[in-house]
């Protein structure tokens, strides 16, 4: 059993941040951007919806809610300096894509940038945006999806907090015991 104490409301993201930190390019008007983003989840599976929380003050925010379009891109652990790299500096004042040596790659369906060295790139369009105002909560459906082949399951980074992040780790396939429409 568990022997716990009191803990900071405050500080309970360090426990629930539910997937792996992500960058979010975006377009508007010719330029684009990219950001770091930990706050984010699923939403739904078909169609393939997805929240995140953009703080108003942030560089992009106004592009992507100008745009109502984004593409999500999943940066393995070899990218992680340069994500932290882009996480302390604002695309208001600098070309992060020339400074961190990113690829910005045309997506099929939407104006914002693939990042060509990311495991995975997710392409968004606004599903709903009536949170936005009130709670910086953008809903959006991924309307393409292109991920690397191999490996099966990349090796992720999630943020705990103050500086310290958590590697994605084993793989258990305990498959067998779910019931086929749970999967």
């Amino acid at each position: 059993m568990f022997r716990k104490a009191d803990f900071p409301v405050s500080e309970i993201r360090r426990f629930l941040e539910p997937g792996p930190i992500v960058l979010v390019s975006s377009a508007w008007q010719g330029k684009s951007n990219v950001m770091t983003m930990g706050w984010h989840m699923m939403l739904g599976f078909s169609p393939a919806r997805f929240g995140c929380y953009i703080w108003d003050a942030n560089h992009s925010f106004a592009m992507i809610r100008r745009s109502r379009q984004c593409v999500i891109n999943l940066p393995t652990t070899d990218l992680i300096d340069e994500t932290i790299g882009i996480g302390n500096c604002s695309g208001a004042t600098v070309d992060e894509f020339h400074k961190f040596g990113i690829t910005p790659v045309p997506a099929a369906q939407v104006k914002a940038p693939l990042i060509r060295e990311c495991y995975a790139n997710f392409e968004c369009k606004l599903a709903d945006g009536g949170q936005i105002a009130r709670h910086g909560l953008f809903v959006w459906e991924v309307v393409q999806a292109h991920v690397a082949a191999s490996p099966k399951y990349p090796e992720t980074f999630h943020y705990r907090g103050d500086g310290v992040f958590m590697i994605s780790g084993c793989s258990l396939n305990l498959s067998k015991k779910f019931k086929p429409e749970n999967l």
